[in-house]
């Protein structure tokens, strides 16, 4: 009698489990959610929002001048900038220099894609960025893929975003 009315109980108490679709995730720095939105300028003062880049892959990447690192893997962005041009955005997010010093170094490295002025750190703290450098991809639904912290080079760069621009999420 147990046995049957326990399993009644599973039957009738079952609630049904949905698959999360885009509209109900909610915003997160971490896989599988949806990527924090923001709007930053360039140091002329172009605005860039992320949610508007949505429809195309996203490289989103967190440096600064005085890292080492980001300088090293700064080409490899600038390539897949030309590479992808048009079907991947490539973002650089500053972490709290003036738009001076951003401006200064990215004509100094020639940097071909956006540099964002992020001085006072909000976007920084939203992404928890801790490290640099940090690249996050993101979807074109707008859901954070992947978040990888140390340098990033040119074949992992191209492997994720072929991956996210055939679907393989």
């Amino acid at each position: 009698m147990a046995a049957l009315l326990g399993g009644a109980w599973i039957v009738v108490s079952k609630e049904e489990v949905k698959e999360p679709s885009i509209l109900t995730l909610t915003e997160a720095p971490i896989v599988g959610h949806l990527a924090p939105d923001f709007t930053l300028q360039t140091p002329i003062g172009e605005r860039v929002t992320l949610s508007a880049l949505r429809g195309q892959p996203v490289v989103l990447n967190f440096w600064a001048s005085w890292c080492g690192p980001c300088r090293v893997e700064m080409p490899f962005f600038a390539r897949v900038q030309m590479k992808y041009n048009g079907k991947t955005a490539v973002i650089g997010v500053n972490q709290g220099e003036s738009a001076d010093i951003v401006q200064a170094f990215g004509v100094r490295q020639a940097i071909n894609y956006p540099l964002l002025v992020d001085d006072d750190n909000t976007v920084n703290l939203d992404y928890n960025v801790n490290s640099l450098p940090t690249t996050i991809f993101i979807d074109p639904d707008g859901v954070v893929q992947e978040v990888i912290v140390g340098i990033v080079n040119q074949a992992v760069l191209e492997d994720r975003i072929e991956g996210m621009m055939r679907g393989e999420e």
